[in-house]
């Protein structure tokens, strides 16, 4: 039984983490996944991470948008993710573009720590502009909530501390009547801690971030622990066994490396 109450599947979004793909390979790949999981959101990567507004080379979000949305149809919900790349202007000329290619949700479109920038593309997009998966300050979290700084709230359960702090968070949401739709980017225990807190709180959005990566992206994320999560139909089983659901293999202990940091007084 899970410690929130019972047990049901959630609707996850297909995540890539890939810059280093062209954009029909990528709407290929996601074909596939589809085709395999019943996937039917996916969120792809535009700009350059920390790109000083640049793009990953010349023309390539120009490209993948519309090549994703050709490949998928219109039947699918399609998210991006800018990793901090733009200055405003450029912001709101690519979210212009996913707007006319139906794009639902722009992902931190400016450097996360320029509120004002990201406000700015907020009030100028009619797409939902999304955000804070860097930020674990709660009095900053509550500035941008306060200020409208973007449309939905994305907390990282593992960088906000654990789920006592993420509920702060997901709280001040909820009064200001905003949407939770966490960071889970990989397929360590995050995402199980997501899973679990997506199906009890009032605010959840549409889906749970569900990373796609093979272990040749993040090698350390397998065989973590068992009862692995799966997507079938596009949904993902919140974890039933006791506790998170899931239990910590040794031998993934045994083979990990540890560090101490010592200091003398």
């Amino acid at each position: 039984m899970s410690c929130w109450g019972t047990p049901h599947p959630i609707r996850v979004y297909a995540s890539s983490m890939k810059r280093d793909i062209s954009p029909q390979d990528e709407a290929d790949r996601f074909a596939r996944l589809r085709d395999i999981h019943g996937y039917d959101a996916f969120k792809f990567r535009v700009g350059a991470e920390c790109g000083r507004n640049q793009d990953e080379w010349p023309g390539r979000t120009d490209a993948i948008v519309p090549a994703v949305r050709k490949t998928l149809g219109d039947d699918v919900d399609l998210l991006v993710d800018g990793n901090s790349c733009y200055r405003p202007e450029t912001a709101i000329e690519v979210g212009k573009l996913l707007q006319d290619n139906g794009i639902c949700h722009f992902e931190e479109p400016c450097p996360y720590w320029e509120y004002e920038w990201t406000k700015q593309v907020t009030d100028a997009l009619d797409i939902d502009v999304t955000g804070g998966e860097q930020d674990n300050n709660l009095a900053l979290w509550k500035y941008m909530i306060d200020n409208d700084t973007v449309d939905i709230y994305q907390p990282d359960i593992c960088y906000m501390g654990g789920i006592e702090r993420t509920m702060r968070v997901v709280n001040m949401a909820q009064e200001a009547g905003k949407i939770i739709t966490p960071h889970a980017a990989n397929m360590s225990l995050v995402t199980v801690f997501t899973l679990h807190m997506m199906g009890a709180i009032k605010n959840a959005g549409p889906y749970v971030e569900f990373s796609i990566e093979e272990a040749d992206y993040y090698p350390w994320q397998y065989g973590i622990y068992d009862e692995f999560p799966v997507a079938r139909d596009g949904k993902v089983q919140i974890p039933e066994g006791p506790g998170w659901g899931v239990n910590i293999r040794e031998s993934w202990l045994e083979k990990a490396q540890y560090q101490v940091s010592e200091w003398e007084k």
